[in-house]
């Protein structure tokens, strides 16, 4: 049993042996894609991962511990539209296996100890509530007292509605935590996937020193619909994608599943060697 295992009660899941690419509907294999990385062998596409996954592909399966998790979710507002949130959020964590829509943990990419930050988009639309906004923030107080770089992987439908204001107050929190990294010269890298939208969007997954995206992935705060019927216009092609972001400078480089645990080792290995960071 590796440590993964021990660390992450998962959710079972019914024995589908294939599945079909939604974007060149080749039938695929499921073991056969899990070795993938869950990336479609014929045309690249990315399937969801879930913050556990997230975790696994990304970080060495030695030394990773959970943190935080003593921070849960309550409904203050008692708030309730079709259904109550409380019982939306039961449902949630049972559904995912999570307690929140954001994992961290604490481990190494290839040898370096980082701080890992992985939302999941199973767990209501992966929005960020208060206890997502607090865990960001711990995560950062402790990145920068540690002298550890953080990394977070966002995959967000935005700020969750059901915690009203309450919800809206973590943008300013999570920028407040990501200027304790700046202020002591902490790298702070994210990788945004698909989608990351709305209040996560507009605040800390765009605050990365560094900042990645997955292929073809969604990024933006409205979606296009929402835009199109607001300007009365036509977008263009790829508009908020993955490569127009890049082509017009908003993020740093699109980066393959494949290729994401080593560009973060050699970017580690660059902030390694820096004055401004890391012990001495």
């Amino acid at each position: 049993m590796g440590i993964f295992d021990k660390l992450f009660k998962k959710k079972k899941e019914e024995e589908n042996l294939w599945t079909k690419c939604p974007e060149c509907k080749t039938l695929l294999y499921v073991p056969d894609l899990k070795r993938h990385l869950k990336v479609c062998p014929k045309c690249g596409y990315h399937f969801p991962l879930s913050a556990v996954e997230r975790v696994e592909f990304t970080l060495d399966d030695t030394g990773a511990q959970k943190l935080f998790e003593d921070v849960l979710p309550t409904d203050p507002l008692k708030f309730k539209d079709t259904k109550p949130y409380k019982n939306r959020l039961k449902k949630a964590q049972e559904q995912t296996g999570l307690t929140e829509a954001i994992l961290i943990v604490r481990g190494y990419i290839l040898g370096r100890e980082v701080i890992f930050a992985s939302m999941d988009f199973g767990f209501i639309g992966g929005s960020m509530g208060s206890v997502v906004g607090e865990r960001f923030f711990r995560a950062c107080k402790l990145a920068a007292e540690e002298r550890l770089p953080l990394i977070a992987v966002t995959c967000s439908g935005g700020a969750r509605m059901q915690e009203g204001i309450l919800s809206l107050m973590q943008m300013a929190k999570t920028s407040l935590g990501v200027g304790l990294l700046k202020e002591k010269g902490i790298p702070y890298i994210t990788v945004l996937a698909n989608p990351t939208t709305g209040g996560v969007a507009a605040s800390f997954a765009f605050l990365g020193d560094i900042i990645i995206a997955e292929p073809k992935a969604l990024i933006g705060f409205a979606g296009p619909r929402v835009i199109e019927q607001t300007i009365k216009q036509k977008l263009p092609e790829g508009f908020q994608r993955s490569e127009f972001l890049l082509e017009k400078g908003m993020v740093d480089m699109v980066v393959p599943r494949k290729d994401l645990k080593h560009t973060l080792k050699r970017l580690l290995e660059l902030t390694y060697y820096s004055e401004r960071c890391w012990r001495g």
